[in-house]
């Protein structure tokens, strides 16, 4: 798994991982958008109550955690691109440059 280091490579370990192990037929959009939405879910409930000020300073522990839920969620956001064919880089840029239409700086 150390020779992951961009999107691209990501996509095809996770291809891998998934195809080994029979989950392919599962990964619908609509199944890998409600996991990374619960993992999305999990990943706020490390800041639920939380000030503005602790959740900008997370003790070790807690950064470890929120480190795993981030990264589960973008699994299951790459693994939900993927099975729709949107390349997530081309998607972002598009993105920002309607954002920037939407919402000029001053």
């Amino acid at each position: 798994m150390n020779d992951i280091h961009d999107l691209e490579t990501l996509k095809l370990a996770l291809r891998d991982f998934a195809a080994a192990r029979d989950w392919r037929q599962y990964h619908t959009p609509k199944n890998l958008a409600m996991a990374m939405i619960v993992e999305a879910a999990e990943l706020v409930e490390h800041f639920q109550w939380a000030t503005p000020e602790e959740s900008l300073a997370p003790p070790p522990e807690k950064l470890a955690a929120i480190r795993d839920e981030v990264a589960d969620t973008l699994i299951y956001l790459v693994e939900l691109a993927d099975c729709l064919g949107i390349d997530l880089i081309a998607a972002a840029r598009d993105k920002i440059a309607k954002n920037a239409i939407k919402y000029p700086a001053p």
